[in-house]
C-alpha cells in the first residue's frame, strides 16, 4: 500500500504567507546545519582548551555528547517535519507550550545566537595570524587568551561580521552559492586533514586511553578535568538546527528538513571526532605543552611542515568565514520569525522582507550590530573565548531543552501522536525524547559549573566571573519576563496562554 500523501509545505495552514524565496536544495539546507557545526572552525578553536583541562582522555568526552546530540536531533527531525518553518526552535516551542515558556525558547535561542555569532568570529584570530604574521595587526602576543591577542580577535571578529552582514542582506541565494562552496571546501579539508594526519601517525589509537600530563611538571587530568573538557565537544556540536530554520526557503522541505538536520550532527560529531583522534596520534609530542598551547595549529604547521600547514590553515580561515555567515543566517531567521508573529521590539520593521533580494534586512543589521557591540565590551578581556564559549552553549542548550522537555510533557499526556507520511521515531519515541531531556540538563550543569579555568582565567577568584553563565541566564530570564509582559499586550496568538 502506497505511504499517504506529505502534506503541503504551504504555509497558509500555519497562517503566514510565502515571503522568503523558497530557492534551495537539500544539500543547501544541510549545508546551514554543517556550516553552523563547522568542524574545522570549532575544533580549531577548542582542541588546545580541551587538552589542557583533559589531556588525551578529553577524547571520551566527544562520544558522550555526540550521542547526546544525535537524541536530541531525532527529536527536532519529527517537529521539522510537522512545522517546517524559519525560526525552528522558536516554532517547535511555540507549538508545543504556548505563553511565556514557548515564547522564551525563541528568546534564549537568539541571545544564543548571537553570542554564538561573536565566539565564531573569535577563531579568525586562532587561525590567521598563523598563517600570516601581518593579521596581528593590534601586535604584541597574538594567543586569544592575551590581552593583545583578546583586542586583534575583537578586530578581526568585527570586519568578519561586518562582511557576513553584507552578504546576507544581498539574499539567501548568493549566501547559500558562498555557503555550499564553502563546506565543499570543508569537508574536502576534513578528509585531507584526517587522512594526512592518521598517515604520519606516531602512536596508535591507544592514546585515548592513557592519562598524561598536558606538559612538563603538570599533573595527569583527572574526572574533573574530562567533565571541564566537554565544552569542547559541546561548543562544536550545536547549531544542527539551522538546516530548519532555512526550511521556508528550502523545496520539499517536510521531507528535506529532517534529513538535512540528521546528516548535519551525524557528518559533523563522526568528522570531529576522526580529526581529535588522528591529532592525537599525529601530535610530535603529548607532554611538552605545545598541544595544550597551539592545539591544530601547531599539530598541522609540525606534521605537513611550514607553506603546506598554512595553506590548509587558509582553508580553516575559509571555514571560519561560512561558520560565521551561517551563525548569522539562523540568527535572522529567528529575529524575522519572532517578528512576524509580534513576539519582539520593533516587529513591524523586523519582520518586513526587502522584495528585490527576499532577505529580511532589519534582522541582518540588528543581529551584526548586537555580536559587534558584544566583542567591543570585550576589548583586551583574556577571558573573552572561553566566557563567551560557555554562555553560548549554556544559553543554547537551554532553548533546545525547552523544547525537548515540553514535547516530553506531550507525550505522556498522549497529545503528540505519529503523523502518517511524516518522519516519525515510531516506538522509541518516548526513551530517545526522555534521553534528550536528561542529557540537556546535565550539560547545562556542567558546563555552567563555576570553574575558574574557564570563567576567571586571571584567577581573581570573583565570583561575578565564575557564575558568569547563570547571571547571563538570570538576566536574561528577567529581561524576557519585562518584554513578553509588554508584548502580551499585543494580540499576538504566540504570546497567548495555552489552553
Amino acid at each position: 500500500m502506497p505511504a499517504p500523501p506529505v502534506p503541503s509545505d504551504d504555509l497558509t495552514e500555519f497562517g503566514y504567507r510565502q515571503e522568503l524565496r523558497r530557492s534551495l536544495g537539500g544539500f543547501s539546507a544541510f549545508a546551514a546545519g554543517f556550516s553552523f557545526v563547522s568542524i574545522l572552525t570549532t575544533v580549531f578553536q577548542l582542541f588546545g582548551f580541551g587538552y589542557t583541562f583533559g589531556g588525551p582522555l578529553f577524547f571520551w568526552s566527544w562520544p558522550f555528547v555526540l550521542a547526546g546530540q544525535v537524541l536530541v536531533a531525532l527529536v527536532f527531525a519529527e517537529l521539522a517535519a510537522r512545522y517546517p518553518l524559519a525560526g525552528s526552535v522558536y516554532q517547535w516551542a511555540k507549538q508545543l507550550a504556548r505563553g511565556f515558556a514557548g515564547w522564551l525558547a525563541g528568546w534564549m535561542m537568539l541571545l544564543g545566537c548571537v553570542v554564538a555569532l561573536a565566539a565564531a568570529a573569535i577563531a579568525l584570530q586562532i587561525v590567521l595570524p598563523s598563517v600570516w604574521s601581518g593579521f596581528q595587526l593590534v601586535g604584541g602576543d597574538p594567543s586569544v587568551t592575551s590581552p593583545t591577542g583578546a583586542t586583534n580577535a575583537v578586530l578581526l571578529g568585527t570586519l568578519l561580521i561586518l562582511f557576513t552582514t553584507v552578504v546576507n542582506a544581498a539574499g539567501v541565494r548568493v549566501m547559500a552559492r558562498i555557503n555550499d562552496v564553502g563546506v565543499a571546501a570543508e569537508l574536502i579539508g576534513v578528509a585531507v586533514l584526517i587522512g594526512g594526519l592518521a598517515l604520519f601517525a606516531v602512536r596508535g589509537p591507544q592514546v585515548v586511553v592513557h592519562s598524561v600530563p598536558v606538559s612538563d611538571g603538570a599533573s595527569a587530568a583527572g574526572i574533573g578535568g574530562v567533565l571541564a573538557s566537554a565544552l569542547m565537544a559541546a561548543y562544536v556540536l550545536y547549531g544542527f538546527d539551522t538546516a530548519a530554520s532555512v526550511a521556508e526557503e528550502t523545496r520539499d522541505a517536510r521531507r528535506a528538513a529532517p534529513r538535512a538536520v540528521l546528516r548535519a550532527v551525524l557528518v559533523s560529531g563522526l568528522g570531529g571526532l576522526a580529526v581529535v583522534l588522528t591529532a592525537l596520534m599525529a601530535a610530535p609530542s603529548l607532554t611538552d605543552g605545545e598541544l595544550a598551547g597551539h592545539g591544530l595549529p601547531y599539530v598541522i604547521t609540525a606534521v605537513f611542515g611550514d607553506t603546506f600547514g598554512r595553506i590548509f590553515l587558509a582553508d580553516v580561515a575559509i571555514a571560519v568565514i561560512v561558520c560565521t555567515l551561517t551563525i548569522q543566517t539562523g540568527t535572522i531567521r529567528l529575529i524575522y520569525a519572532m517578528a512576524r508573529d509580534n513576539a519582539l521590539p520593533f516587529s513591524a520593521r523586523l519582520s518586513g522582507v526587502n522584495p528585490r533580494t527576499g532577505t529580511p534586512l532589519w534582522p541582518a543589521v540588528v543581529s551584526g550590530a548586537l555580536a559587534i557591540a558584544l566583542l567591543g565590551v570585550n576589548v583586551g578581556n583574556p577571558t573573552l573565548f572561553s566566557t563567551i564559549t560557555g554562555t553560548s552553549v549554556v544559553v543554547v542548550y537551554l532553548a533546545y531543552l525547552l523544547v525537548t522537555g515540553p514535547l516530553l510533557v506531550r507525550r505522556l499526556r498522549g497529545r503528540f501522536p505519529a503523523e502518517p507520511g511524516l518522519f516519525s521515531l515510531g516506538r522509541w519515541a518516548l526513551p530517545v525524547n526522555v534521553a534528550a531531556v536528561a542529557y540537556g540538563v546535565v550539560m547545562i550543569v556542567n558546563i555552567a559549573w563555576p570553574r575558574a579555568e574557564i570563567y576567571d582565567l586571571a584567577g581573581s577568584g570573583s565570583p561575578w566571573l565564575l557564575l558568569f553563565p547563570v547571571e547571563f541566564v538570570g538576566a536574561a530570564l528577567l529581561i524576557g519576563w519585562c518584554c513578553w509582559l509588554r508584548l502580551r499586550q499585543t494580540t499576538a496568538p504566540a504570546l497567548e496562554p495555552a489552553v
